[in-house]
């Protein structure tokens, strides 16, 4: 490892992995996404494991995709926008498509990206001052995984995907349908343990084989195509850069990424 980006251990039948970049609100950089990868396949090959939690180290969750390293790559043409994307759908599916039950824990920001694998996620737990949102819109970019309308209901996604509002409190998620459980600050992994244990006291194999069929009810009403097409329409977006996007970046070259955030919240 470049750096310990993740944290993965296992406690009883419980598989942890801990984001680990606090200094970049836990970012989701190529690094970590390749080392949470690998413990997610060491997870579902052990069969101690009966479910995985993932949570943030720091003040937060996770704060979404690295845009700093997305700048650095300096990608414009639609395949290399397809080939990063495919990546980071495939980062945040895998917490879906995972074989044994998966919890997110989040607190402090939940933003982007990291919203999506929360989404991702069979059952989501959130600490009350928990900030949410995906604001992607607001500086001309796209989602990455359109889970909202599937998780939620329509009109709630489109609250959260056509405003931008990246401060959606944890109260509002809950109403939303998002979130399982809510916490008081501090106490967010506590309380994904009890979820957890009470997944690993019943039979292994129901367990998994339940979550399938109810993975596969939603892949009967054709989720997995409308994800695709929603990346499609991403990819489109991001490799035809709006006025908007182009400003942002400019900023964010310019001047650092605060200072694009601040001309993003003032328009």
């Amino acid at each position: 490892m470049e750096e310990k980006v993740i944290e993965a251990r296992i406690e009883g039948h419980i598989g942890i992995i801990t984001f680990n970049r606090p200094s970049s609100l836990n970012a989701f950089n190529t690094t970590l996404m390749k080392n949470t990868h690998i413990a997610m396949q060491d997870f579902e090959k052990n069969d101690e494991v009966r479910c995985v939690i993932v949570n943030g180290s720091g003040r937060a969750f996770s704060a979404g995709f690295d845009m700093k390293e997305s700048a650095q790559r300096n990608i414009s043409t639609e395949d290399e926008w397809r080939e990063v994307l495919e990546e980071d759908f495939d980062f945040i599916m895998q917490f879906w498509n995972a074989i044994k039950p998966t919890i997110a824990v989040a607190h402090g920001y939940c933003v982007g990206g990291a919203f999506e694998l929360l989404m991702a996620c069979d059952l989501a737990v959130a600490e009350k001052s928990t900030l949410f949102g995906e604001p992607e819109v607001r500086f001309g970019s796209g989602i990455v995984a359109l889970l909202a309308p599937w998780v939620a209901n329509p009109k709630h996604a489109k609250e959260l995907l056509l405003t931008g509002n990246d401060k959606v409190s944890a109260q509002r998620a809950y109403e939303m349908g998002l979130v399982n459980r809510l916490a008081d600050d501090g106490k967010g992994l506590e309380i994904a343990f009890k979820l957890a244990q009470a997944i690993c006291s019943a039979a292994p194999k129901s367990v998994q084989i339940t979550k399938n069929s109810i993975n596969r009810s939603y892949e009967l009403a054709k989720m997995k195509e409308a994800l695709l097409e929603g990346l499609e329409a991403d990819i489109k977006i991001e490799s035809d850069l709006s006025p908007e996007r182009i400003e942002f970046n400019r900023i964010r070259k310019n001047d650092g990424l605060k200072a694009a955030l601040q001309w993003r919240d003032g328009t």
